[in-house]
Order: C-alpha cells, then structure tokens, then sequence
C-alpha cells in the first residue's frame, strides 16, 4: 500500500478538492432549467422551447466547465508538486469555477443584454487566465513539471491550447461592448480558437 509523505498529501487533497468543485458546479448548472408551468395545466411540446436560453446557457457552461477541467487534468499529469503559490493560484481557478454558475444565470435571464454576457465573458477570461498561471508558475519550477514524458512539441501544442483559451475569452469581452448576441456566439463555438489553430496548423505544416 502506498503511503503519502507530508509534501505529496497537500498535493493530492488539492487535485481531489478541485475535483469535488467541478462536479459540484456542473450539477448546480442543472438546477437553472426548469419549466414554469403550472402544476393543474398539461404540459405540451411547446413549452419544452420556451427556455431556450436557459438550454443555450447551460450547454456553454457545461462544455467550458468540463474543456477548464480536462485541460487542468491534463496539467496535473505533468505537475508533480505543489506550493504555497500553486496552491493560492488553483484556489483562484476553483473561485471562477463556482461563479460561473452564477453568471449562467445572468445569461439565461437576460440574454443579448451587454452587462450578462460581459460578465460571462469575463469569468470565462480570467479561468483561462489563472489557468496559464498555474502552468508557467509550475513549468518555471525546477523538479515540478516531469519534462521527460513531454516533448518541446507537445509542450508548444500545449502552451498554444491555453492560450487560445485566453484568446477566446478576451476576444468574447471586447466584443460584448459591441454585440453581445456576437460575442456569446463567439464563445459558444470558439471560433477565435478555431481560427488561430488552423492558421497555427497551417503553419507548421509549411515547415516541414
């Protein structure tokens, strides 16, 4: 069996609590769809479409919160360690996991209004935002990334994923000002991510 020193438990009781946070946040997503229909009326097939921004919202949060979590578990295949300042920056990324629902609800209430989609838009950046942290702040540590099982080219491919996470996010929060039907499009698709990746893409094919 094995046993955990004191510096690897903190580590793993960090991965587990973060765990524990997504999935929390994705059922929280759930309880925004519901059907305001009254109780002594038959329910029929039209109604099912009138929450149509309430499906819309849920479906982008879901997709961004599952996309924050398979790419912060990905990172923690190759961070082997964990600081005080790791720590502090992952507590960062769980606070903008927990307010997304909340901004969830801004949107499916008051979808196309500028205010909801900016702020949408926001949470979404600064996820992305600390999610970059966590990576340079590990990868700049001598000992805490396991480089061996990384290749310069996966490290690129990687550096350039989360960036574009970024990217989108920022692109999505300019153009809220705007249009913000646009920007949730935007967002919705990744279409910024789209874009630079296939221009990226393109590239390195030109290289070879």
């Amino acid at each position: 069996m094995k046993i955990f020193s004191r510096k690897e438990l903190p580590y793993e009781r960090v991965l587990f609590f973060s765990d524990a946070i997504v999935a929390i946040a994705i059922t929280i997503l759930a309880l925004n769809l519901k059907l305001d229909i009254p109780d002594s009326e038959h329910l029929q097939f039209k109604d099912l479409f009138i929450p149509w921004r309430n499906y819309l919202a849920f479906i982008l949060s879901f997709i961004n919160i599952a996309s924050f979590w398979r790419t912060h578990h990905l990172m923690f295949t190759y961070i082997q360690k964990m600081d005080g300042k790791l720590i502090t920056l992952n507590i960062f990324w769980i606070f903008f996991i927990v307010t997304l629902p909340f901004a969830t609800t801004l949107v499916s209430g008051h979808f196309g209004d500028t205010p909801a989609i900016f702020l949408y838009s926001l949470n979404i950046f600064l996820l992305a935002v600390f999610q970059n942290f966590i990576w340079d702040i590990a990868n700049g540590k001598e000992g805490f990334v396991e480089n061996s099982h990384l290749s310069i080219e996966e490290q690129s491919r990687f550096r350039l994923m989360t960036n574009l996470d970024m990217l989108n996010g920022l692109v999505a929060v300019i153009v809220s000002f705007i249009n913000p039907i646009l920007a949730f499009v935007l967002l919705f698709f990744k279409i910024p991510v789209f874009v630079f990746a296939t221009f990226y893409i393109a590239r390195q094919k030109r290289k070879k």
